[in-house]
């Protein structure tokens, strides 16, 4: 097991920041923690890694209990939080050797270290500009390679994609896949629920301090009670209309507006052709009608009763 913590307990005075919090990761994982702003994510890395002095429970990091003087495990760790990280007055280059030296004091491996982080993350043809010449989305893969360049063992990614480019964002993405081929263990947090999807293996939502549910992707959709979701472009639909609609077996929720009608079906079962007859019997004028499965999103608003950037 990479990281162990057990009831993990985390108080500001009155508030209680992390509640008998328990999560396990297991080696090689990309394990997405999800939860809205003030569920406990950010205290919860911050207690892993030993950042806060919490008031009850365990951190386990490979085996060993951590501590702020842990610095064998601290090595085996890097970290990119959600705020970049680098020195503007260094190189491209000069940053990733700088950060890579916190871990790594031999010269000659340090350079090769740094020449596949900048290769990782693609930014060779950068390696002597100033941060401040970079996008926002190459200034976000520098800060990638910064936390990686030692080869840590476990990595921890807080927002890592969050206002960059679709090009940078699809290298970021493609390069943490890459991070998990090669045996990293990740901890990936994001507001972007496709992100999400795509890249984690299991996944916990986190809601006022401690685990509310968790599982891979395809067990938190079994979770939830609803289903498909079915989307038509109708127009001049009558409130009668939809009260029939509602009525139907299977249907668990009807909504219309903008001209455009969303009906969610209850788990399990399938509405899209029996919609489609319904509407062409109520002689409702429409045009695109398409069917979605359940998304993490759907998950988490049944789950927390809450979006997930509130």
């Amino acid at each position: 097991m990479v990281v162990k913590i057990e009831n993990l307990v985390k108080r500001y005075g009155k508030l209680i920041a992390l509640d008998h919090l328990n999560l396990q990761i297991r080696e090689g994982e990309i394990f997405g923690l999800l939860g809205p702003n003030g569920s406990g994510k950010t205290t919860a890395i911050n207690c892993m890694l030993s950042l806060l002095q919490y008031d009850k429970g365990s951190v386990q990091i490979f085996g060993k209990e951590m501590a702020p003087t842990a610095y064998d495990l601290k090595r085996e760790i890097g970290i990119v939080m959600q705020n970049v990280a680098v020195f503007d007055e260094l190189t491209v280059r000069q940053n990733v050797d700088y950060f890579c030296g916190l871990y790594v004091t031999d010269r000659n491996r340090r350079r090769g270290l740094v020449k596949q982080a900048i290769q990782f993350v693609g930014l060779e043809e950068y390696e002597k500009f100033l941060p401040k010449k970079l996008s926002g989305g190459l200034l976000r893969r520098l800060n990638i390679a910064c936390g990686i360049a030692h080869r840590p063992r476990l990595i921890i990614l807080d927002e890592p994609t969050v206002a960059v480019d679709p090009q940078s964002r699809n290298s970021i993405l493609e390069g943490i896949r890459q991070l998990g081929r090669e045996g990293a263990t990740v901890i990936y947090t994001s507001h972007y629920m496709e992100e999400v999807e795509q890249l984690c293996t299991r996944i916990a939502i986190l809601d006022q301090g401690r685990v509310i549910a968790e599982g891979t992707k395809e067990e938190l959709k079994s979770m939830i009670s609803v289903g498909e979701k079915i989307v038509v472009e109708a127009f001049g639909v009558s409130e009668s209309a939809l009260e029939a609609l509602r009525a139907l077996p299977g249907v668990a929720a009807v909504e219309y507006c903008d001209e455009k009608l969303t009906v969610r079906s209850e788990r399990g079962g399938s509405n899209l052709t029996r919609v489609a007859a319904f509407i062409t019997e109520q002689g409702i004028g429409y045009g695109r009608i398409y069917s979605e499965l359940p998304t993490l999103n759907d998950v988490f608003l049944e789950i927390t009763g809450k979006a997930l950037r509130d």
